[in-house]
């Protein structure tokens, strides 16, 4: 199983609803990309707040192996959606990271 990790820091005039919006069509790719397992988005509460880098928000997929990650990087909705968060953030790619770990 692959959990694809992205943590984001987003603009501050992005209003909530805006970003709770993001998540739900996230979410709704469960629907969409065979072998996604699960879904989940978290704020980050750590008081570590000089290692979190602006990084505020987060969410990750679990993915069945590397060929469903793979159709869910290639799939038009998730392309869609990654363009308006990527919008939505305070400095570009420069404000989000992203990682994959094998679990």
């Amino acid at each position: 199983m692959i959990r694809h990790l992205v943590f984001l820091n987003y603009a501050d005039d992005v209003a909530q609803d805006t970003k709770d919006a993001l998540m739900r069509d996230l979410a709704a790719l469960q629907d969409e990309v065979d072998g996604i397992k699960a879904f989940c988005a978290r704020p980050n509460v750590s008081p570590e707040t000089g290692f979190i880098h602006g990084l505020t928000e987060m969410f990750w997929f679990d993915f069945r192996d590397v060929q469903a990650r793979d159709a869910y990087l290639a799939n038009e909705t998730h392309k869609a959606i990654g363009a308006r968060i990527m919008a939505s953030l305070r400095g570009g790619a420069d404000s989000i990271f992203v990682c994959d770990v094998e679990l």
